[in-house]
């Protein structure tokens, strides 16, 4: 009995050793780096924090606006808007020949909310523009439960459908790129000069070079 009992705690303890050992290599093997940034990028999605890219003006995304997508994009407001002309008002007004027109003003007496009011002025493209990027931002306490549209391109292509809807307000001119960045280089290149200018007007004569000063050569004549 006492030999079989020693195999058998032998065998135990070759076991054991033999279990620790693969622990061991396989924890050397299999060994995971902790990765510098946690989960997985979403495609499309921006990082928090990340600085957000800055929009192209209204203009210039509207130069190469499609209306036919605008009205693809557009399906997503027909659960709460008509466009058609004397449509009915449904959650939302209608839409029809909406640019040009006073904000939060007509529609068939449409119940607007009051921060939709206090903005006043008319609907333009810059404003329509911003509407449609975030309602909210630009009436903090709308009515309008719609998100806003994040994809600059989508809201070019939306406004250039509203407009063609009873409105057809002509399109303002694109800005010419890089305009702004040559007026800048000409305001520099002026200063630079006038500043030049003014050193070389202040600089002292060189030495022995006639002076210019009518009593200070008169005085030397004397002397």
């Amino acid at each position: 009995m006492d030999n079989r009992t020693n195999t058998i705690a032998g065998w135990v303890l070759a076991a054991c050793v033999s279990a620790l050992g693969l622990s061991i290599v396989s924890g050397m093997a299999f060994h995971g780096e902790k990765p510098e940034k946690m989960g997985y990028p979403i495609e499309g999605v921006e990082e928090s924090g990340g600085a957000a890219a800055a929009d192209k003006p209204i203009a210039a995304r509207l130069a190469t606006a499609d209306p036919a997508k605008g009205a693809e994009v557009f399906k997503k407001c027909a659960a709460c808007h008509t466009i058609n002309q004397g449509g009915a008002n449904g959650v939302g007004p209608n839409l029809y020949a909406t640019l040009g027109e006073g904000i939060a003003q007509g529609k068939g007496g449409f119940a607007f909310s009051d921060a939709l009011k206090k903005v006043g002025g008319t609907w333009d493209f810059d404003k329509m523009d911003a509407w449609l990027k975030s309602p909210r931002k630009f009436a903090d306490g709308t009515k309008m439960t719609f998100a806003g549209l994040g994809n600059a391109d989508d809201r070019a292509n939306v406004i250039a459908y509203l407009n063609q809807q009873g409105s057809n307000l002509p399109l303002p001119a694109a800005p010419a790129e890089g305009a702004a960045p040559a007026a800048a280089d000409a305001a520099t290149k002026t200063g630079e000069a006038g500043e030049t200018a003014n050193v070389a007007n202040a600089a002292a004569p060189a030495p022995g070079a006639p002076t210019v000063d009518k009593a200070a050569a008169v005085e030397a004549e004397k002397h």
